[in-house]
């Protein structure tokens, strides 16, 4: 009998659509696994069901969950991008839904960011949840486990919840702190790696995004996610992944609130490292939103891994922001560390609709002078752009696509401007009454029902149209294809020109069509 079982959700058909069968990441699921090695270490019974890794039917979940017994499932609603945690609702409350039904004893949690941004308007819709976590839920849910039953009147004593109690009312209890840094490497011990499924070898059943993997799919697994801080310092408008520090218990969270980063020490950080390599993991992502801000942290770690490093064969990336990568002493060291990916987020071409989305004090820099240095690192870079952001309208957007060609990075990423659940975007959007999703498909940047914000001068299914064609000519464009063929061979372009005869459908673009007809 399990104390607690974290669970991961799968609804990757409908949040890829087509891009689910082959191509889009199967990641690490990192706070299952930090959660469940801090339990662990406190002396509790600890699992975790990857439903989606192991591609697994809800009925193959509830049997092996009802084999575990566990006195608390923990559904764990994150994912490999910002708005996963919105997203991944719909597969994780319609296998709540079917646990409960099949089981009604059953006691379900849910911590991940939706419900750090919504938690009375979750517990109000999903009446299979029985309470939330409000923030990152370490400490909350230690408290819950060490109850020795776990129900409505006791759980209204644990801080940092939100709960339906016996009279069916939504009560959000005090706020519950979150590991400080200076507890971070004992009360965030790492990651239960040893409770990962896979077929014949750890982590067999995660793959990297094609680019990471050099657009070869022999690169794609063994693949890692892992983080070395947490949080952000930052307060950008669009984004939301904040909220693990939230610390009030207000019906609506919105992340730049909270804006602030903890760091694991490094040598407590290199260890994991080292431990994934002697796995023979050599394909790794460091989450970190900011992993080049503080060279405090970042420096000593990369002189570490460049020892790790001596043969040259990890393969790591990680994220910067444009504005912080102004050494190419720094790039070098990075090189010889293995980061041989750097993710920007480059967002427009436009400098006043780049400045108008508030990356907190962003500076205005020469994008292409950045990306030149990188290059001449023999550092890639998959950038990323915004579609629809506010001032937009389609002249800005084709100087973006324009100059995404001339800087001709080896991955390109483009999202439609979302307002996600915990973002200051979604808070104004429902102040003023701006239509968002139905659904939560539709934050999803790639699915069939996705309800991305219009902008003053293009509609919704317009900026969806832009960017879903820009993704095509992008990785059809010759000069593109030629730096990948120079730098990984043909067979990546073989890949590259196979995974861009997916065209995904749209139900706005659809209806818009329908309508001009």
């Amino acid at each position: 009998m399990l104390d607690v079982l974290f669970v991961t959700p799968n609804n990757s058909q409908n949040i890829y659509q087509e891009l689910s069968n082959k191509y889009s990441a199967i990641e690490t699921p990192t706070w299952s696994l930090l959660l469940a090695e801090s339990c662990r270490k406190k002396g509790f019974k600890v699992g975790i069901l990857d439903t989606l890794a192991e591609n697994i039917s809800d009925e193959n979940a509830f049997v092996k969950i009802n084999e575990l017994k566990p006195r608390l499932i923990c559904f764990v609603v994150y994912g490999q991008n910002v708005n996963s945690g919105t997203t991944s609702m719909s597969g994780a409350t319609r296998l709540a839904n079917f646990l409960k039904k099949k089981n009604k004893d059953f006691i379900i949690s849910f911590v991940g960011s939706h419900v750090q941004a919504l938690p009375k308007k979750t517990l109000e819709e999903e009446l299979s949840i029985d309470f939330v976590f409000m923030n990152e839920g370490v400490y909350a849910i230690l408290n819950v486990l060490q109850l020795k039953n776990i129900n409505e009147k006791n759980l209204e004593n644990i801080k940092g919840i939100a709960l339906r109690t016996e009279d069916n009312k939504i009560l959000i209890t005090e706020p519950e702190t979150t590991v400080p840094t200076a507890k971070m490497d004992h009360d965030l011990p790492g990651y239960a790696w040893d409770l990962l499924p896979y077929k014949k070898n750890i982590f067999d059943l995660y793959r990297a995004p094609m680019w990471h993997a050099e657009y070869s799919n022999d690169n794609r697994s063994p693949y890692v996610a892992i983080q070395t801080s947490l949080g952000c310092q930052f307060k950008c408008t669009f984004c939301m992944i904040n909220l693990i520090n939230r610390d009030n218990s207000n019906e609506v969270g919105v992340a730049n609130q909270f804006n602030k980063m903890r760091f694991w020490s490094t040598d407590f950080v290199f260890k994991q490292f080292e431990k994934l390599y002697k796995l023979g993991v050599r394909t790794i992502k460091i989450t970190d939103e900011m992993f080049l801000l503080n060279p405090k942290y970042y420096k000593p770690l990369c002189e570490k891994l460049s020892i790790l490093n001596k043969k040259d064969d990890l393969r790591i990336w990680a994220y910067s922001r444009i504005d912080t990568i102004k050494k190419t002493e720094t790039l070098k060291l990075l090189r010889k560390a293995g980061i041989k990916w750097l993710a920007l987020g480059i967002e427009s071409a436009n400098k006043n609709v780049r400045l108008e989305v508030s990356k907190g004090k962003f500076e205005d820099v020469d994008v292409e002078k950045v990306i030149s240095e990188v290059h001449k690192a023999d550092i890639e870079v998959i950038a990323n752009y915004i579609y629809g952001l506010p001032g937009d309208d389609e002249k800005s957007l084709e100087q973006t696509f324009k100059l995404s060609q001339k800087l001709c990075t080896l991955g390109w990423n483009t999202y439609p401007a979302m307002a996600l659940p915990g973002s200051q975007l979604y808070k104004e959007a429902i102040d003023n009454g701006i239509k968002l999703p139905d659904s939560y498909e539709g934050f999803s940047f790639h699915s069939y029902n996705a309800q991305p914000l219009s902008s003053n001068k293009l509609s919704a299914a317009k900026i969806l149209k832009l960017r879903d064609r820009d993704y095509i000519r992008y990785h059809t464009y010759k000069p593109f294809l030629e730096r990948v063929k120079e730098k990984f061979g043909e067979i990546a372009v073989l890949n590259i020109k196979e995974m861009s005869k997916i065209h995904l459908k749209r139900k706005l673009v659809e209806e818009e069509e329908k309508e001009n007809s």
